[in-house]
C-alpha cells in the first residue's frame, strides 16, 4: 500500500469516526452516571438546548425521589450536567416525590414548575396510603439555577397534583396543566407566575378521557397539541386552536414498552423537532433492576400538522447540530 493509498484510507477512517461522533445516541450521554427520567426540553436565548429531569436515585424504594437537575448541550451530543438546580431539602412544605418538572422563561427570569410531596403510598393496602403531591414554583436569574422556592407552599392544596406542564402562549399569558383531580384541568397563572389567576378550569377533551400522567403542551404555527402519556405508557395527542381546548384527539405518538412508564417533551432545535422520553433499561448496579434514562428521537409533522408515530431506536436523532 503506497503513501497515498494511505492518506486516503486514513482521511476515510477519520471521516468514519468524526461522523459517529456527531450523532446522539440512546440513552443519551449526560455527562454523568445518574439515572434521569421525565424530561422537560426548552431551548433559550442563548440558542441551546436544556432538558430538565427527575433524579432516579439507584435502586430507589419506588419513585422516592429527593432533587432535580438540568443538562445543556448546543448539538445534542454533548451534554453538560449542572448538577441538583433544587432539592426537596430546599422545601418546608414538602419532603419526597420529586418527580416530572417543567421550566418557563417571562419577565427575565426562569420559573421552575415542581411537583413534591410528603406521606407513603401502600400499594399493597391503597386506604392505608398517606401520600399528598402539590406544585410549587422557584425561580432563578439562570436557567441553570441554583432555584430558589419562591411561595413557600404549593400553588393549591386541593386537588391533589403532580407532573405539571408550565406554558407560556406567544402572547405571554401563562397556563399550568397537570396531573390529578380526576379531569383534565388547566389554570391561566398571574402575570408574575407565582399564583394561580381565578378557578381551574375542566376543559373539554372530546369525550375521550382516558387515565394518564403528566401532560407537555407546545404551539406550533396556530395549533397547539396537548400530548399526555395515556395510561401513563402510551404517547398520545390532541390538538385544538386555542390552549384550554376544545380538543380532538388525534392518536398515537410512542407505543408502550414492556408495561412501563413514559413521560416526555417536544421541542423545536435549530429547525427540527425532537421527542425527549424516557426508557426503562438495565443498569449496572447490585439491584438487577431497570431504571430510568432519558432518550431522544427525531419527530416528523404531516402536511395537516398530525404527528408521525416514532418508534424507539438506539442511534437517537438523525441530525447533526453544530
Amino acid at each position: 500500500m503506497n503513501r497515498k493509498t494511505i492518506s486516503i484510507l486514513s482521511a476515510f477512517l477519520l471521516l468514519i469516526g468524526s461522523s459517529k461522533k456527531s450523532f446522539s445516541q440512546n440513552p443519551l450521554n449526560f455527562g454523568s452516571k445518574i439515572f434521569t427520567a421525565d424530561p422537560s426540553a426548552h431551548v433559550w436565548k442563548d440558542g441551546k438546548m436544556y432538558v430538565y429531569t427527575s433524579h432516579d436515585e439507584e435502586c430507589q424504594t419506588d419513585f422516592f425521589m429527593k432533587d432535580w437537575h438540568v443538562f445543556s448541550s448546543a448539538d445534542l451530543v454533548n451534554w453538560t450536567d449542572h448538577g441538583v438546580i433544587l432539592s426537596v431539602n430546599d422545601l418546608d412544605w414538602a419532603d419526597n416525590f420529586a418527580w416530572a418538572p417543567d421550566c418557563a422563561y417571562k419577565n427575565g427570569k426562569y420559573y421552575f414548575c415542581f411537583p413534591a410531596g410528603t406521606g407513603f403510598k401502600d400499594r399493597v393496602n391503597p386506604k392505608n396510603s398517606t401520600k399528598w403531591m402539590g406544585i410549587g414554583i422557584a425561580v432563578s436569574d439562570s436557567p441553570i439555577g441554583p432555584f430558589k422556592d419562591a411561595i413557600g407552599k404549593p400553588l393549591w392544596t386541593t386537588p391533589y397534583a403532580n407532573d405539571p406542564c408550565l406554558f407560556i402562549d406567544d402572547n405571554g399569558k401563562g397556563y399550568i396543566y397537570f396531573n390529578g383531580g380526576g379531569d383534565y384541568l388547566v389554570a391561566e397563572m398571574n402575570d408574575d407566575l407565582l399564583s394561580v389567576k381565578g378557578n381551574l378550569y375542566k376543559m373539554d377533551m372530546g369525550g375521550y378521557k382516558p387515565k394518564r400522567e403528566g401532560p407537555w403542551i407546545f404551539k406550533r404555527k396556530d395549533l397547539y397539541y396537548y400530548t399526555m402519556p395515556e395510561e401513563n405508557r402510551i404517547l398520545t395527542y390532541y390538538t385544538a386552536k386555542s390552549p384550554k381546548g376544545p380538543w380532538k384527539y388525534q392518536g398515537v405518538i410512542m407505543d408502550e414498552e414492556n408495561e412501563s412508564n413514559n413521560h416526555h417533551s417536544i421541542v423545536e432545535f435549530k429547525g427540527k423537532w425532537i421527542l425527549f422520553y424516557h426508557r426503562w433499561l438495565e443498569n449496572e448496579s447490585n439491584c438487577g433492576e431497570r431504571q430510568r434514562q432519558v432518550c431522544a428521537e427525531n419527530l416528523y409533522f404531516n402536511e395537516d400538522g398530525t404527528i408521525q408515530k416514532i418508534k424507539r431506536t438506539n442511534n437517537g436523532i438523525k441530525d447533526t447540530f453544530k
